[in-house]
């Protein structure tokens, strides 16, 4: 059984809604950062998100309904990065060009990754200071 018959074979079963576990939707992020102060203010001010609030340790974005939560690491897991955020834009083309206006660097240009019928999916890949890695994406129709 593929993956794709797994996930549709689940969603016609109704698995994990009727005891209250069906995911409804991405709540938060979170990434472990060394430095918050820098890390804040790179994802406030470069990548343009929208600041929420800090507690102690930790600093909250806006990702569209989504939280970014950006927080000091747990003793004994510092060097643990592995979330890559993909940051849906409408405009690949205007968002790149902003970002590095911004001075973000990116690893190559705004690419098609994967085409269908009526569409391109396209990607831009950056890391913010601590090289964790992110992406601009968006969804072209292409007819």
């Amino acid at each position: 059984m593929t993956t794709q018959d797994a996930a549709t074979a689940g969603a016609e079963s109704g698995t994990g809604a009727a005891d209250g576990a069906q995911v409804r939707k991405l709540g938060q992020l979170g990434v472990s950062v060394k430095d918050l102060e820098t890390m804040t203010a790179f994802y406030r001010d470069a990548v343009g998100l929208r600041f929420l609030f800090a507690a102690p340790g930790m600093s909250f974005f806006d990702l569209g309904g989504v939280r970014l939560m950006l927080s000091l690491p747990e003793t004994g897991s510092e060097h643990r990065h592995g979330s890559i955020l993909y940051l849906d834009v409408a405009d690949i083309a205007a968002a790149h060009a902003a970002l590095l206006a911004r001075g973000v660097t990116f690893s190559g240009k705004p690419h098609v990754v994967h085409r269908y019928p009526g569409g391109e999916l396209w990607i831009a890949f950056f890391s913010d200071p601590e090289e964790n890695m992110l992406a601009l994406m968006s969804e072209v129709k292409t007819s």
